[in-house]
């Protein structure tokens, strides 16, 4: 991947002048992150854990394909060598989450290699219990378990000033003025504070933030319901083809393809570019399990 993936418009939340759809986001596909097409040749894997009520992942692999990148889901965990064959031809790993812990042992190893290598992770989860893989993965890498059992079914807008809910402007951000924040949703808890929020939901409360250091990068999310639930709502496809461009980490493989290319032709070799989540959220208050975003978690949990 040799040119510039993104649009001119990398960064910018607001788009003076562009048009924009009926949540007030700009219109196009062109004010995404990345142009359509960029990344033709990168591979998604997809570990599609949960399947309740409806979710075939169908809405995010045609925005996902929008902009080049193949993906590969698995609706249960695979054999152990299909999974290290197929991580190795992939850009970033896709979880998302059920109520039990279904990786372990070696599994956990190879997405450790995985991420240390630079590639992309991306953890979602979902209101309580709906992130057990997410969770024990994030444990391991940052700390960063998520929790809680809150009705959100909101749309949230950039923070301004001192407002405690919304998004902040980042490349995932691209193009967006206006996020739905999922039905029900978990909170993120960085006991390491080694993450940056990106979202926090209606109740102040963190639902989306990134890893972003040492060239390596992941995002974990706690409402995974708008994945499939309300998707026109505002602004989730291009959040979901946002997050994706972001975590092929492009600035660094594409630095360390250009420093091979000075090595190669023994030239002069580029340079490297240098390198207090609030918990409002009270836990469900019951063991019995509502699935993510049902009626029953609607009626219960306002």
């Amino acid at each position: 991947m040799n040119t510039q993936p993104y649009t001119q418009y990398a960064g910018q939340t607001t788009i003076v002048g562009a048009p924009k759809d009926h949540q007030g986001n700009a219109l196009g596909t062109n004010y995404d992150l990345a142009n359509d097409g960029a990344f033709n040749g990168e591979s998604i894997l997809v570990l599609h854990l949960y399947t309740g009520e409806g979710f075939d992942f169908k809405e995010p692999q045609l925005a996902l394909e929008s902009k080049g990148f193949t993906v590969i889901r698995h609706t249960s965990v695979p054999p152990l060598e299909t999974f290290i064959a197929e991580l190795a031809t992939s850009s970033q790993l896709w979880i998302i989450s059920n109520s039990t812990q279904l990786l372990n042992g070696e599994y956990l190893m190879e997405i450790d290699e995985f991420f240390n290598s630079g590639k992309g992770i991306f953890l979602w989860g979902d209101n309580d219990p709906y992130h057990a893989d997410a969770n024990a993965i994030s444990r391991r890498l940052f700390s960063a378990p998520m929790s809680g059992y809150f009705y959100g079914d909101q749309v949230v807008t950039e923070r301004t000033g001192k407002a405690k809910s919304g998004f902040v402007q980042h490349l995932i951000t691209t193009g967006l003025e206006h996020l739905y924040e999922g039905i029900t949703v978990s909170n993120i808890q960085d006991s390491r504070d080694c993450l940056q929020p990106i979202m926090t939901g209606s109740d102040s409360d963190v639902i989306t933030a990134v890893y972003d250091q040492d060239g390596k990068r992941a995002i974990i999310d706690g409402g995974f319901t708008r994945l499939y639930n309300k998707w026109d709502e505002a602004g989730t496809a291009r959040f979901v083809k946002n997050a994706a461009s972001w975590l092929v980490n492009w600035e660094r493989f594409k630095t360390q393809s250009l420093r091979s290319q000075g090595r190669n032709i023994a030239t002069n070799v580029p340079q490297q570019p240098k390198s207090g989540m609030p918990n409002n959220r009270q836990s469900k208050p019951d063991n019995k399990a509502s699935k993510p975003g049902s009626l029953a978690s609607q009626r219960r949990y306002f």
